[in-house]
Formats: C-alpha cells, structure tokens, sequence
C-alpha cells in the first residue's frame, strides 16, 4: 500500500494529473504478479491507510515529505466518491425510531423495523438499525465513514427521516436535536469514543437488537400479523416499541426500557447549540421530514427553537381527487398551499416531495400536476424529490395492482414524464433525487433502475430540451474561474412574498453560489400573526428574509485556505446585494434563518442575534 502511494506522490510531484482511470491503471499494476484476488489492493484503501498512518505513525508520514498543498492534491486524486461533498457541505442522513405515523398512505411500506414508509433495506436504514437509531452514534460512525473517505466534514447538513417529525413526543423531539448536536460537538475526541460505548452498552442493557439478524427474528411474528392484514403498522409498531416509557421493569419492553433516556429539556439543546457555534464540526443546515397538514405555524416556531432550516415535506400530489384515492385526504390542495405560505413567511427552506403514477394518475395529468406545483404562486418549492410510485409488498395498493386498477408507467411512458417535469423546472428549483434507495427485490412492480435519473438526462440531452434546474448546473468538482462568474436576480412572485433568486452563473449557466430573499408582503404577514394565535409572531411587515445562501465547490474547511469558490467572498457579496434590493425595496430590516453553525458568520456580516433569527437593521445604510 505505502508502494503505490509514494508513486502517486512521485506523479503529482511531476506535474501529473491522476484521473479515475488512471489510477486505476496504476493500482492494478501494483496488484500484477499477486496471484490471490483477496490479496490485491483497491482505491477504498488508500485513504484509511493514509489517515491511519498520519496519525498513528508520525515519522513514518514525515518521511514521506507531503506538504499542504502536495496533500490537497493526493486526498482530492484518492478521495472516495468526491461528490459526497461537491455541493459544498458534507450531508448526514439520520433516521427516528419506529412510531406509530398519522397517515394511511395507500403506497406507503408498512416495514415494523423502520419508520413508516421506510425499508430495512436502504442504506441510511441500515446504519440507523446498527446504531439502535440514536441520534449520537448515527452521526459519530457517518463523521468517521465520511472522513476515512477523505471528505472535509467541518460543516455539515443533518437530515433527519422517520415519517412525520411532529408525530414523535416532543421530549424525545428535544432530545434527539440535542444528541444530534452533543454528536457535532464530541466527533473525533476521546470523549466520543467514551460516550460511544456506554450508549452500546446502555441499549445491549436493554436487551435491544441491533444485528440484522436478530432484529427479523425479534419482529418477524408481528411482521407476519401486519402482512396478513392482522394488524395494522400503527397497532404493530405500538406493540414492538411502546408509545412512552414505562416505570415497571416487569413486563417493560426493551425499546420502553432504552426510552427512559430519550429526553432533554430545551435548555440542554441551547446549551449544545452554543457549543457548536465554534465546533469543530458545524451544523450548517438542519432538515426534518414531515407532512402538509402536520404543519402549523406553532409547530415551526418549535422548529425553529430546535435549530431547523429546512422541511421536507410529503406534498405527493395536488390533484384532489389523486390525494382522495391515495388515502392522502388529510393533506387537501388547500392545507398543502398554506403549509407552503407559512414556511416560507418563517424562512424555511422548501423541499416538497412528489410522486408520478400513483392510483388515478395518468402520465398527461402527471406532467400537468407537476407543472402546477412548479409555476404556480400558491406552491414553487426550492427543491424536489421527484419519484415514480414503487409497488412495495404488504401495501394496500397490491389490491389495485391485482385487481388492475393500477400499473406501473412503462418506461417510455415514465421517462417522458420525468422529461417534460425537468423542462418545466424553473431555475431556482433543485431536483435533488428522482428515485428511492429502495432495493430491487423489495420492489413487486415498478421502476426498479437505479441509473433512472440518468435515463431522464440522457432523454433530455437527445431531445435537445432546455434545463434550468439547479442540481443540472452545479459547478460540482469542475469549478469556473471567478472572472468569469456573473451575479444575476431572478425575481418572481409567490402568493405570499416577492422572491429574489441571486445567483452567481459561469457563461455555460452553471451555477456556483446562490441566495434566497423573500420580501413577504404585508397582508400575508398580517394573515401569519393571525394563525399564531397567542404566540407572538417573529417576523415584521418591514423585515425581509434571507431564507437561505449556498456557495457550492468541494467543502472549504473552516478558517482554512483554499481555492475552493467558498473562500472567494461570493457568499457575503450576494448578502449586500440582498441588503441593498430589500432596502430599496423600503423593508428596514433583512432576518435571516441562520444555521447554529453559522451564526457567527453572520455577526461578521452585521447581523445580530435577534430571538429565531439573526438580523441587520437597513435603515443606517446596514
């Protein structure tokens, strides 16, 4: 191993550029003559075997005479899956415990080993099984896989899945925000490995499974009794898991027995929130996964408290009639556009999911859907997890699949769909996914191709099609020359807000950073106290809000230099041009749903701590 990195080394010395191939050319060369394919070396083991070195054999690593610059070159030409972090921070898949969940989705998974709507199977469910899905040991192991892979991980976006957030008790609400950020704040110190192995132990205690193995056998009799109609997902996982704790050692189940822990007080988060405003690991962005008619403007000042930035939110459809059939009538079209008004008046991100070919569908009424959701004021996500409807075993849409009243899309029909929805994206939308991480035999019926975004871009690419969407531009690994980069303001109108899309675009029309202004108008605000009821409502008619800024290239490490376009300044130049539209705009002061991590950032910029948000007061000329 040491062999084949001191000839990289000896190459990036030389002026020599080490694509993909031709490192691969260079390890099997190494692995010549060794007869035992176990034996040969492969890419996944240059970096471990780096970092290990570096920190456990100094004058072996001395030797080697690697200095900063030389290093930025070897971990960028050995690092694992770059694009991991090309969008400028590293991402952090979390998921809760199994809870009982307030839908009856009829395509949803009804897995008792994971949380409604999710599979055993995927990946992100896997590691949070191993970990007992607490919140602490699913970051630390994620922090230390991304960093043997040679990821910068000093800020980070924690995205926590389970269903619906508001579902789960408040306390354990609470205290999941808060081992997420104790996570942050611990990473890579003695007092994390400490940490580490009592929670182990404390959950092994309790006599929790966290082998796959043992976990089937232990749910396998219920599982039966849910795929056989006997009970339900609700009745099931109450059952497994408990709806609380319980004071009875007798007859407690492990899973009330590992509760007794799982709850914090908001204090105790602050605390931690604190911390990590100077950690060594940043939570730059925080997102929850919820649905349309769980959201009230109570519940996102709670958010908000908790350190949220974002919510995803189970949209589907917004076809009445799709949403009626799909057991989906809770979240009305009308509770859908007010959830969208209310996050976006508070500052929210907006990352709105949606399904083609669900019960009803049609691929025309699809297309026809999807461009509602995309153009029209009531609704204009910022982002979009645009997925076609999966049969999955033990659903009640197997009914309609049996009796014929639902079909998967053929793949000319499905591709034409996801087209003419990537066409009619506007520019500040992102696409971020077009499948679920659902394993191909869990799927009955259904696109099982995990290359199905590629299809799309590859249809879309042959058909000459125009693309605006964000995650289509990204500078990603490739970054421009900041000469050549222009600052360019989409405007457009919501039913709430005027909206200022600034971005920074290369003359291709990639995109290499962007900000969000909402200037809300002042009846919305007005409708916004009115929903708050007693609660006092955070924001002004004369204050507008920053809802987000994101500087894309390979993560910039904190106080560290570098040529990545996140130390460049285009992040603070889009928020003086934010500053100045807001204030000739006549708004007197600008928020901004600042992540904890970024707080000081924005005290750098002129922004004062100011209750949920940070502010500038415009009037000065701030």
């Amino acid at each position: 191993m040491e062999d084949i990195l001191l000839e990289i080394l000896d190459r990036l010395r030389a002026g020599e550029t080490l694509d993909a191939k031709a490192l691969q050319r260079l390890i099997r060369a190494h692995n010549e003559g060794i007869p035992d394919n176990r034996d040969h070396f492969a890419k996944k083991q240059l970096m471990p075997f780096y970092l290990r070195t570096k920190a456990e054999d100094p004058k072996r690593w001395a030797s080697w005479n690697i200095d900063a610059e030389l290093e930025r070159e070897l971990v960028a030409t050995i690092q694992l899956k770059p694009r991991r972090t090309a969008s400028g921070v590293a991402t952090i898949t979390v998921l809760t415990k199994p809870w009982p969940c307030g839908g009856q989705c009829l395509y949803c998974p009804n897995d008792v080993r994971m949380p409604k709507s999710y599979l055993t199977d995927e990946p992100a469910c896997q590691r949070a099984e191993r970990s007992w899905f607490d919140p602490y040991l699913q970051v630390t192991a994620r922090l230390n896989t991304l960093r043997q892979m040679g990821h910068t991980i000093d800020k980070v976006e924690l995205i926590v899945l389970g269903g619906t957030w508001s579902d789960y008790p408040q306390d354990y609400q609470i205290w999941f925000m808060t081992e997420l950020f104790r996570a942050l704040n611990e990473a890579g110190t003695p007092e994390a490995q400490r940490s580490a192995a009592e929670r182990r132990a404390f959950y092994e205690s309790c006599g929790v499974p966290s082998e796959r193995p043992d976990c089937a056998a232990a749910t396998a009799g219920v599982q039966r009794a849910v795929d056989d109609g006997e009970l339900t997902y609700n009745q099931a996982v109450t059952r497994l898991y408990g709806c609380g704790t319980s004071d009875a050692e007798d007859g407690a189940t492990p899973w009330q027995r590992a509760a007794r822990i799982q709850h914090a007080t908001l204090a105790q988060l602050e605390a931690q929130h604190a911390r990590n405003e100077s950690a060594a690991h940043r939570s730059v962005g925080l997102v929850v996964e919820t649905r349309p008619e769980a959201i009230s403007a109570e519940s996102l000042l709670l958010l908000r408290r908790l350190g949220c930035t974002k919510v995803q939110m189970g949209v589907q459809s917004l076809d009445s009639r799709i949403l009626t059939l799909n057991n989906r009538a809770g979240g009305s079209v009308e509770r859908v556009a007010d959830a969208f008004a209310l996050l976006r008046l508070l500052g929210f991100k907006i990352h709105a999911h949606f399904m083609a070919n669900l019960l009803g569908a049609t691929p025309e009424g699809d297309k026809r859907d999807y461009e509602r959701l995309v153009q029209d004021g009531q609704f204009l996500p910022d982002e979009v997890k645009l997925y076609p409807c999966a049969l999955v075993g033990g659903t009640e849409l197997c009914e309609h699949h049996e009796d014929g009243s639902w079909r998967p899309y053929a793949e000319a029909e499905l591709l034409d769909v996801l087209a003419a929805d990537v066409e009619a994206t506007p520019a500040f939308t992102r696409i971020s996914r077009m499948i679920r991480d659902i394993s191909s035999h869990d799927i009955l019926a259904g696109n099982k191709k995990v290359n199905l975004r590629q299809m799309v871009d590859g249809k879309v690419a042959a058909e000459g099609r125009a693309v605006r969407e964000i995650r289509s531009r990204e500078i990603s690994t490739n970054p421009p020359s900041l000469d050549e980069l222009e600052l360019h303001d989409l405007a457009y109108e919501t039913a709430v807000s005027t909206e200022h899309f600034l971005q920074w675009t290369a003359p291709d029309g990639r995109i290499a950073g962007f900000l969000r202004l909402s200037l809300p108008n002042a009846a919305a605000v007005t409708w916004l106290d009115e929903q708050l009821g007693e609660c006092e409502c955070p924001i002004a008619p004369d204050a507008a809000m920053i809802r987000e800024v994101h500087v894309y290239g390979a993560v910039a490490g904190i106080h560290q230099e570098g040529s990545a376009a996140q130390h460049h300044g285009l992040g603070s130049r889009l928020v003086e041009e934010a500053c100045r539209i807001a204030r000739a705009e006549g708004y007197a002061r600008l928020n901004v749903i600042s992540a904890v991590g970024t707080r000081g950032y924005y005290r750098r910029l002129g922004f004062q701590d100011a209750g949920l948000y940070q502010q500038r007061d415009l009037t000065a000329g701030g």
